[in-house]
Order: structure tokens, then C-alpha cells, then sequence
């Protein structure tokens, strides 16, 4: 290891023992390619600000780049330990290409990647209420979901004793209506925390601040998956 390396040096080239920053793909000393670590994240990976309105021609370009860079014909007669290194750079860059790509998959990976819980468990306590009520459904939704299950339980009750297809699936379709509303507001909420977040970070805001955006973030998008629960379940309903 060379004596001027810095602390942001955190990667170490198997081929010569040089350093690299966590966001180089290559030794600077000897320009093999490295073994991917478990250190750094998706954005810093394609070279992209931790920010939920990402330049998307910009994730479009550095993935294109780096897909060229990594790519294993390059390295065919390369040592194993470069072809597994392309290999793994490739798949690596693939999937942080896939979560960065969509804006609700890049915001669980925020959630995630600070530490404030993911979409991930929102999803799966979601899963678990099966359209009904669950011990962790935001309360924000309560009202919504038991007026829901109520009027589910009736048109299952109504088709039951052989009402006509017309009557159920219209309650069905007015049920749906005041849950799409909500899930098109809460759509619109998340993009405005989405622009918080990214404007807290571009003036260097207080750690505190920054967490409460990203807890406000985490909660909009807990009952985001409760709504399309809610709905999906409505869906169910009517494709019977």
C-alpha cells in the first residue's frame, strides 16, 4: 500500500496490494480490475448522489458505461480471479441498476441503506393482513380498512344468496373509489418527501432533520402497501 493513501481508501487490489476509493471499479496502480467488497451501496456503485430524484439519463449513461467495462468477453483471458471479478461487478451492477431504476424500489433501498427500515417490512406486514385488519396497520388507515371489510363481508353475503352480478360488482366499484384516492394522494405525498429528502441533503442538513424525512418517507410508504393491499384485494374480489 502506497504511504499517501487516505481513509477513503477502503478497497485493496489482490493483484499488487495497491488502494482504491470505495466508487473506483479498477487499481489505479496496476489497472486490474477489483474483487467486489461488502463496502459502499447501489448509488455510489454507478457513481450517482444518494438522492431520490436521480438524473435518470445520468443512471442510464454510467450503466451503459460501466455494463461495456465489466463485461466478462473482455476478460476471457484474464486470470480467475478477474473473470470471477467481472462476473460479480456485473451482477452487482445489474441489480443496482434494477432498485435505482424504479422510484418505489429506490426509495426502499434509501429506507434500507440508512438504517430507518425498509419497504421490505412494510411489504410483509402488508402480506400478512390478507385485506384485513392486522395489529400493525397505520392508523391513518384504520377507518378505511374496517369500513372495507365490512362492506367485502356484505357483498360476499350478497353473491352468496344469488344476487344479480350487476349489485355486488357495483359496491365493489364504489368501494374502490374513496382507496384509489387515497393511494393517488399518497403518491403525491411521496414525491414531495422524495424532493425533501433531496433537499435536505444538498444543504447539509442536521442528522435529526434528515432522519425525520426519511421516518416521514418510511411511514407514507408502509401505508402506500397497505393501500394497494387494500385494493389488490378489491381486484380479487371482482375477478372471481
Amino acid at each position: 500500500m502506497t504511504p499517501d493513501l487516505t481513509m477513503s481508501v477502503v478497497q485493496i487490489c489482490r493483484s499488487c496490494g495497491g488502494g482504491a476509493a470505495v466508487d473506483v471499479h479498477f487499481c489505479p496502480q496496476c489497472t486490474k480490475i477489483l474483487t467486489l467488497g461488502r463496502h459502499g451501496d447501489y448509488f455510489t456503485f454507478l457513481g450517482l448522489p444518494r438522492k431520490l430524484g436521480l438524473d435518470v439519463a445520468a443512471l442510464e449513461q454510467n450503466f451503459r458505461t460501466l455494463s461495456r467495462q465489466f463485461h466478462p468477453d473482455y476478460f476471457y483471458n484474464a486470470t480467475p480471479a478477474e473473470r470471477r471479478a467481472s462476473l460479480e461487478r456485473s451482477s452487482y451492477l445489474n441489480d443496482a441498476y434494477r432498485t435505482l431504476k424504479q422510484p418505489v424500489s429506490r426509495m426502499a433501498y434509501l429506507l434500507e441503506l440508512e438504517g430507518v427500515g425498509g419497504a421490505a417490512a412494510a411489504e410483509r406486514d402488508a402480506g400478512a393482513s390478507g385485506g384485513g385488519v392486522a395489529a400493525k396497520v397505520p392508523p391513518a388507515l384504520l377507518e378505511e380498512v374496517f369500513a372495507l371489510n365490512e362492506e367485502l363481508d356484505e357483498v360476499r353475503e350478497r353473491r352468496a344468496s344469488g344476487a344479480p352480478e350487476t349489485e355486488w360488482r357495483g359496491r365493489l366499484e364504489r368501494a374502490r373509489q374513496p382507496i384509489d384516492a387515497k393511494r393517488k394522494a399518497h403518491e403525491r405525498h411521496l414525491d414531495e418527501l422524495a424532493a425533501r429528502w433531496d433537499a435536505l441533503l444538498d444543504r447539509g442538513a442536521p442528522v435529526e432533520e434528515r432522519r425525520q424525512a426519511l421516518e416521514a418517507l418510511r411511514d407514507r410508504m408502509l401505508e402506500r402497501n397497505y393501500i394497494n393491499n387494500l385494493l389488490a384485494g378489491i381486484e380479487r374480489e371482482i375477478a372471481t
